[in-house]
Formats: C-alpha cells, sequence, structure tokens
C-alpha cells in the first residue's frame, strides 16, 4: 500500500524540506492589513513585525476550507491508497475539523489526525510518519505509534510578551501569567492541545537557561531524545545561545526551524523554542 501524508502550515515544515520528501502542505492564512495572505508562500513573520511596528493592526488567523483539502486528498489519491492528514491541534485551530469535513468523501483512503501539538511538534509527528511508512507500518500502526509518541513529547518556548497570544485568544492555561512584573519572562508548553504555563523566570538568561535545563532532563529521562529548535525574528541569537549551551548532548537534532507567519501571529517576536520525542517508546 502507497500512503501519502498531508499536513498544514503551522508545521513549519519548509516548502524545499516538503518537496524534498513528498509531503504536502495545506497553507492556513493570515489575514493582514485587508488581505487575506497564504502562510508560507505570500506572508512571513518578517512581514507581519515590519508592519505592526509601522501601525499597522494586528493580524488574525483562519484555516483552510474543506473544499481546499479535498482538492489535495483527490491528486494525493491519483498516485496513493491512502493518505494520513496530520494537523495542528483542534484545540487551536478549526484546520483539523475542515480536513475531516473533507475526508468524509472519500471513505476511508482518508484517515486524519489531530497531532494535539503546533510548530514542529506537529512537523516531528509528520516526520516520523513519513519514516514510520518507509519502514512498511500500516496505517493501523502508524496512528498508534504516533499516539504512544504524542504522550511522551513535549514543547518548551518562551516569548518576548503574552500580548500576542492573549489578544488572539490563544492563552489557554496561562492567563495567570498576564500582568507580570517588568522582564518576567513566561515558560511555556503545549498540554492537550493547548497553550499552558509552565513557570516564569526573570531575564532572557534565565529564560534559555531553564530551555537548557528542559532539554537536558529530558534526554535524561527517555535515554535520549530528537530535537527540533524554533524562532521567530529577534529569538536567532538567543537560540543560538541554547544551542551553544547543549553542546556535548546526545541528541538527534532536527535542526532549526523558523516559525512561519500563522504561528508568529499567536507567538509574536523574539520567541525560542524546543520541541522534543523520544528516540524510542
Amino acid at each position: 500500500m502507497t500512503i501519502a501524508i498531508v499536513t498544514d502550515s503551522t508545521s513549519d515544515l519548509s516548502a524545499q524540506l516538503c518537496a524534498d520528501l513528498g509531503l504536502v502542505s495545506v497553507p492556513l492564512y493570515v489575514l493582514f492589513d485587508g488581505k487575506m495572505h497564504k502562510d508560507g508562500i505570500e506572508i512571513t513573520p518578517a512581514d507581519l513585525f515590519a508592519g505592526l511596528k509601522a501601525g499597522k493592526k494586528t493580524p488574525s488567523t483562519s484555516q483552510p476550507s474543506p473544499a481546499e483539502f479535498a482538492e489535495v486528498y483527490t491528486k494525493a489519491l491519483a498516485t496513493a491508497d491512502h493518505v494520513l492528514s496530520i494537523h495542528i491541534s483542534g484545540q487551536m485551530s478549526g484546520t483539523v475539523g475542515s480536513a475531516r469535513l473533507a475526508a468524509q468523501d472519500f471513505g476511508d483512503r482518508v484517515t486524519v489526525i489531530d497531532s494535539k501539538s503546533v510548530s514542529m511538534g506537529l512537523g516531528m509527528r509528520v516526520l516520523r510518519a513519513l519514516d514510520l511508512i518507509n519502514m512498511g507500518k500500516t496505517v493501523p500502526e502508524i496512528v498508534a505509534e504516533l499516539e504512544r509518541v504524542s504522550q511522551h513529547a513535549d514543547i518548551r518556548f518562551t516569548v518576548d510578551t503574552l500580548d500576542f497570544l492573549r489578544i488572539n485568544g490563544r492563552i489557554g492555561g496561562a492567563q495567570a501569567l498576564l500582568g507580570s512584573l517588568l522582564n518576567i519572562k513566561p515558560i511555556l508548553t503545549v498540554k492537550n492541545g493547548r497553550v499552558e504555563s509552565a513557570g516564569r523566570v526573570r531575564g532572557h538568561k534565565k529564560a534559555m537557561q531553564d530551555l537548557m535545563d528542559h532539554v537536558r532532563k529530558y534526554a535524561a529521562q527517555h535515554g535520549g531524545a530528537r530535537a527540533a529548535f524554533l524562532s521567530t525574528p529577534g529569538g536567532e541569537g538567543y537560540l543560538q545561545e541554547v544551542r551553544a549551551g547543549l553542546a556535548g548532548l546526545q541528541l538527534d537534532d532536527l535542526g532549526d526551524h523558523p516559525i512561519g507567519a500563522v504561528v508568529a501571529t499567536h507567538a509574536g517576536p523574539g520567541t525560542i523554542g524546543v520541541t522534543l520525542e523520544p528516540l524510542h517508546t
């Protein structure tokens, strides 16, 4: 059986990587400056933040339509027997709902999976699914393995300000951190598909130390880890400091992945983070 993978642009897998691996990524949308822009195609985080500095209104985001997914599924099933469609948490976006509506027209040939994650939390799930396909695993085996991985996977990140998450209604259980003292940096995670608080520290230096300590602890607990590193504009330098602090730690390093415009709309500039999975489940 041949299996095709469909995901969405919030996976933060680059267009080049998707093309190289044969993945299809359906773009979400950013409504900004009176226009709808396709994530990763027509708008970048740099465009967003430059516009905001120039005084433009805060952007919002929107999911693809069921019709857009149906078009992608039709094309994929012309050459594949089955489609695995893996998407951003349903707690954060209606994307997985659109995918499920579209899948109803394809019988049992499309399986839609809610990753319960975002950014490279989703992207790493997609990459693992591809590995499993290449190992010859069946659809039920892949779904079961992804579920096992998701129970142990982790995202740890920090933002310059909670304002972007608050304005766009994605703050989840981190609401209690609003109104913190000056220079207090929130430490955030994703649990059960929502952004939640994982603590707070004073200043970027301690926020970076928290990320490094967390990666080391996770790797020790799981006998190693797969890791991907994330940033929005303004956070790249901090991310390299985190990387330098982790030198010598044995990781299956999936590289640096700039956060795309849709996720950056909610995270804001200066965001850095790391997504982690166990090497084995």
